[in-house]
């Protein structure tokens, strides 16, 4: 396998007069997409740009994303996916760390790069949807030409995403060719037939996100079907599209699940096209999946994966059966293992899910290595499909951290030795990575995520870091002291909320706060709410109480 994007060379040679690409009611055939991306890595060639060179892509799901892709991929470079939501700091270190010399954006972005492009090490700003000033238009930009497709190893990297962990700048997962090839081949195998080459992918889920890049684009591209991009999430929107175009694979978070039964005529949507639906970003509600599949015909099957594993780890196939509740089994390929603080590894329990509603409070919150990057969770709450809870157990028996081994799992961070010292264990000649959540597993192969990282929010299936909140915060003159901890959200599974203590004097309202910080972060990790107050509970050694402050937050909302 000389380069990632050979796979979809094969597709190009057996499909090239169908559709690849879909795209507000228009198509691009297997054999156009490919000249265009021949012209992108041809730009590339022309100005110097070759193997290992990073390419930053920073734009929504739109056809240039795909191209700029695979356009990467083809002349060697690395893609450095960017969400296109940050702002100016949240991308200056991406930048910097990675030393892309190219970022392709969209034109009203073009701004935030010309901020602290001179921090970094990019020489060409490519603009999407319009002229910006320091920046060559997308299709100004492309050179005529079919270059061949530089030669890769299979472990050369391939894409470099960006994960913060909860303490720390945000690191480089250095995925190569093989990882990526070998979790779409995985994706394919997971549903019934395969991706077939009628099929038609709802591309919703971000393609800056590892779920949305391998799951949905990768592996439909690789097998002839059509990914459909959608640059942004609207229930009406996208049921129209999946009714309109007759779609027939659709992957989301549970709150896209939660806004479609949640619309006003939902009783109306005809989603009979779809074959299949994966859920993913964090633990779907057992009652979200329930109303879903009770309305329409596709059921939800849940998965669980990281963006240091490409991401599908574990997932409940149509094929080997699922069981609501469970992330599934581990996918074929890939080992996984739940081990105690000594690598020893965890009896399974006799079947789950188990009731652990009774026992929550002898696990402790966010045991484990503290620093990963979760594609797909799930809470490990639900009760089986049948409805029937197990008995009561002690969760701190039959728990431990789930480490997974596999051709699917990251190269290591970049420029982070310490980071991959921590990140892996070496036993039998295998490299186990940690995943940093705790579960268990049942004898038939069945494992549950029951806890995620100390303090990291998953919220619409986004991770929010809150350490990156509370430093903006602290830059905030009216704020001495500040903890942002995740509380529920109906619809999002968590959402983020600051607790802050005003400095004296300070002339400043809880709604300031809210806009500052939306103002400089992504719309996903600005609070939700702010609230005063006092102090900040804290350990004798300094440390805040988190737990405390949702402990506070669960009880002022049941006193309502």
């Amino acid at each position: 396998m000389p380069n990632l994007v050979t796979n979809v060379a094969a597709a190009v040679e057996e499909h090239g007069d169908t559709p690849a690409i879909g795209f507000q009611g228009e198509e691009t055939t297997y054999e156009e997409f490919w000249a265009q991306t021949g012209a992108f890595a041809a730009a590339l060639e022309e100005r110097g740009l070759g193997a290992d060179d990073r390419v930053a892509i920073y734009l929504p799901n739109v056809p240039p994303f795909v191209i700029a892709f695979h356009g990467t991929l083809r002349a060697g470079g690395v893609v450095v996916p960017m969400n296109p939501q940050y702002k100016a700091r949240e991308i200056g270190h991406l930048l910097g760390d990675s030393e892309a010399k190219v970022v392709v954006t969209l034109a009203d972005l073009v701004p935030f790069v010309t901020e602290v492009r001179d921090d970094t090490s990019v020489e060409h700003v490519v603009s999407v949807g319009g002229e910006a000033e320091g920046a060559t238009p997308f299709e100004e930009f492309l050179v005529r030409g079919a270059p061949e497709i530089v030669d890769r190893a299979d472990d050369d990297v391939a894409v470099q995403p960006y994960t913060s962990g909860t303490t720390g700048q945000p690191k480089g997962v250095q995925l190569t060719h093989e990882n990526l090839a070998s979790n779409a081949d995985m994706a394919d195998q997971l549903i019934p037939d395969g991706i077939r080459p009628d099929d038609k992918q709802l591309g919703v889920l971000p393609l800056f996100h590892i779920y949305g890049m391998t799951v949905v684009m990768n592996s439909t591209l690789f097998n002839g079907g059509m990914y459909y991009a959608v640059p942004e999430w609207d229930a009406q929107e996208a049921v129209s599209i999946v009714e309109d175009e007759e779609l027939t694979l659709m992957h989301g978070v549970p709150a896209m699940y939660n806004d479609i039964i949640n619309q006003p005529d939902a009783e109306a949507f005809d989603l009979s096209s779809l074959r299949l639906c994966g859920v993913g970003g964090s633990g779907i509600p057992v009652e979200v999946l329930r109303q879903f599949e009770d309305r329409y015909e596709p059921k939800i099957y849940e998965g669980y994966g990281l963006t240091e594993t490409s991401p599908i780890t574990h997932f409940n196939s149509p094929i080997e059966g699922r069981r609501v509740g469970s992330i599934g089994k581990t996918v074929p390929g890939v080992d996984s293992k739940v081990v105690d603080e000594n690598f020893e590894e965890v009896a399974p329990v006799e079947e789950g899910p188990i009731d652990e509603e009774s026992v929550a409070s002898k696990t402790q919150r966010g045991e484990g290595s503290a620093e990963r990057s979760s594609a797909n969770r799930s809470s490990g709450r639900s009760p089986r499909e049948d409805g029937e809870a197990a008995g009561a157990v002690d969760l701190g028996e039959i728990t431990g951290e789930l480490v997974v081994s596999g051709p699917n799992v990251m190269k290591g961070y970049y420029g982070l030795p310490e980071a991959n010292e921590e990140a892996f264990t070496e036993e039998d000649g295998r490299r186990w990575f940690h995943t940093g959540d705790l579960g268990y597993h049942d004898e038939d192969g069945f494992f549950y995520v029951v806890d995620r990282e100390k303090h990291m929010i998953v919220t619409g299936g986004y991770n929010v870091y809150p350490r990156e909140v509370e430093e903006l915060l602290f830059e905030h003159e009216a704020v001495a002291d500040a903890a942002v901890v995740g509380i529920p959200d109906e619809r999002r599974g968590e959402t983020v909320k600051a607790f802050v203590v005003p400095t004296p004097d300070a002339d400043v309202t809880p709604d300031d706060l809210k806009g500052y910080c939306l103002t400089n972060l992504a719309e996903y990790k600005h609070p939700r709410e702010v609230e005063f107050v006092e102090e900040l509970p804290r350990t004798t050694t300094g440390k805040v109480q988190k737990f405390k402050l949702r402990d506070r937050d669960e009880s002022a909302a049941e006193a309502e």
